[in-house]
């Protein structure tokens, strides 16, 4: 009816849902947006392996693979993170070579061993969340007396 595709539509909206979300996360939640977005790229893979959809699959693992390499592993900090940061880099270069070989080899089993691995370090990322204590607005002041609150207007009504 408008020229474009209902899978375009939707690709639109995630995308711009995707950029509202990235605009006021803190440096704590675009990680966990980069482990749930590899893991969404994977499960599409998966899909489209089982289709046979060689070009989508394609696709769909490039675009883990890139934010595993361009996202998760950019953003460690080899000098402040010392040896679990390069650990860090040697596993998600071990999940971007697995996928790689998934690819080539239609391989479920390594999409699922890649996915099953970003799970489990997402759930670790998780559990070092800044306190969200800090995160929660302050509490309003408390009201003024209540004479002061229950003051007669000129209306005849009272104020709240």
């Amino acid at each position: 009816m408008f020229g474009s595709s209902p899978k375009k539509a939707a690709d639109a909206y995630s995308k711009v849902g995707m950029e509202t979300g990235m605009v006021g996360a803190n440096p704590h939640k675009l990680i966990t947006m980069l482990f749930e977005g590899a893991v969404v790229a994977i499960s599409n893979a998966s899909l489209e392996m089982t289709k046979g959809n060689v070009p989508a699959k394609g696709k769909s693992i490039s675009h883990a693979i890139s934010i595993i390499e361009n996202g998760l592993r950019a953003s460690l900090n080899k000098k402040v993170g010392g040896e679990l940061a390069h650990n860090l880099d040697a596993l998600y270069a071990h999940l971007a070579t697995n996928l790689l070989l998934a690819n080539i080899h239609n391989d479920q089993n390594k999409l699922a061993e890649v996915k099953k691995m970003l799970l489990e370090l997402q759930d670790a990322w998780q559990q070092i969340a800044p306190d969200k204590q800090s995160s929660v607005a302050p509490e309003p002041p408390e009201p003024p007396a209540a004479k002061d609150k229950l003051a007669p207007r000129k209306s005849g009504y009272i104020s709240a």
